[in-house]
């Protein structure tokens, strides 16, 4: 599930998952805020909070592929933060191929990740 993060600057939206993400999560929550976003002229500054990840059904995996492509040249910046070291890893390897730019941050520094996604 994504819950919405309050209280960030404007034009910057940000979730934290909890539990197992579904396709669910992408079609109802994650996309009409990047809608909304887009409709007020902006570009797309995210944070994703993963204090721990519950999995991904098949239906969330083609949905996150879906919304990375569907607006390809409006991703400005994505803030990861998290301490999983496979999520570490894969943002090192294949960050370069994200729509925007893409930056991992501890969960110590979730603010810092706000800060840099606000930019």
């Amino acid at each position: 599930m994504l819950e919405a993060l309050e209280d960030l600057p404007d034009g910057v939206i940000g979730f934290r998952a909890v539990g197992e993400l579904h396709a669910s999560d992408y079609r109802d929550v994650l996309a009409p805020a990047i809608a909304g976003v887009l409709a007020a002229g902006g570009e797309v500054r995210l944070v994703l909070v993963f204090e721990q990840f519950g999995g991904m059904s098949g239906g969330a995996a083609w949905q996150d592929l879906k919304v990375g492509m569907e607006h390809l040249t409006k991703w400005k910046r994505i803030a990861l933060v998290t301490d999983i070291d496979w999520m570490i890893h894969l943002v090192s390897l294949f960050g370069w191929m994200s729509p925007g730019d893409v930056r991992r941050f501890p969960l110590a520094e979730r603010n810092q990740a706000t800060t840099w996604a606000a930019g």
